[in-house]
């Protein structure tokens, strides 16, 4: 099985990789486009994206360039602090984090609409005293979250690329990227992402 190739998502190159969709059609346009408006402002407020998921989802809170809480839409070079089930890092207080590298929006005509937001793992944006990446993935991976809008449908979609363990970290950080990011390369965070893509497009 081959990664899907999506435009500005990462090429696969080496690691594992991951593809998680969910798709909802429906009866018409007008329908369509008033279900996307509800998608879109959960896909953009990420500090509420375990509300839809549910207890026991991993936690996403947005943080600026300096480290500190913001209550807002993400910008590039914003971080995200993930907690996620199971042993957190170790240097990083319980908590994993992300940057977020790039941001685009494409709008074809009335019938085409997406957005997309791309993150890759890094450093605690506040600790200046480390270079460590906070993340049991290496910094070469990435995390691509889409949402698109069709004349009928609405598709989010998750697409992890280059994942491996992150060695960049203390010891018992490197033990724990180790095992961890072995059960998101058996499938374990895949589990995990379909939540979110399935939560977030729950309009019941």
């Amino acid at each position: 099985m081959k990664p899907k190739s999506i435009a500005k998502v990462p090429k696969q190159i080496k690691g594992s990789f991951h593809d998680t969709e969910s798709q909802t059609n429906f009866e018409s346009t007008e329908i369509t486009i008033n279900q996307f408006k509800i998608l879109k402002e959960r896909f953009f407020n990420i500090n509420h994206w375990e509300d839809y998921c549910g207890k026991g989802f991993a936690e996403f809170k947005l943080y600026d360039y300096d480290g500190n809480f913001v209550e807002r839409y993400p910008i590039i070079g914003d971080y995200i602090r993930i907690n996620i089930p199971g042993p957190g890092n170790f240097e990083a207080e319980g908590f994993d984090w992300v940057e977020i590298i790039d941001m685009d929006q494409n709008i074809d005509n009335e019938f085409l609409e997406s957005y997309i937001i791309i993150c890759r793992p890094s450093k605690i944006p506040y600790n200046k005293k480390t270079s460590h990446i906070a993340h049991f993935y290496s910094q070469e991976g990435t995390s691509s979250f889409i949402i698109y809008r069709g004349e009928k449908f609405i598709k989010m979609g998750i697409y992890g690329r280059n994942e491996y363990p992150n060695l960049n970290a203390g010891f018992f950080d490197k033990i724990r990227n180790l095992f961890t990011s072995f059960g998101g390369m058996i499938g374990i965070s895949k589990i995990q992402w379909k939540r979110l893509t399935d939560g977030l497009m729950d309009f019941i």
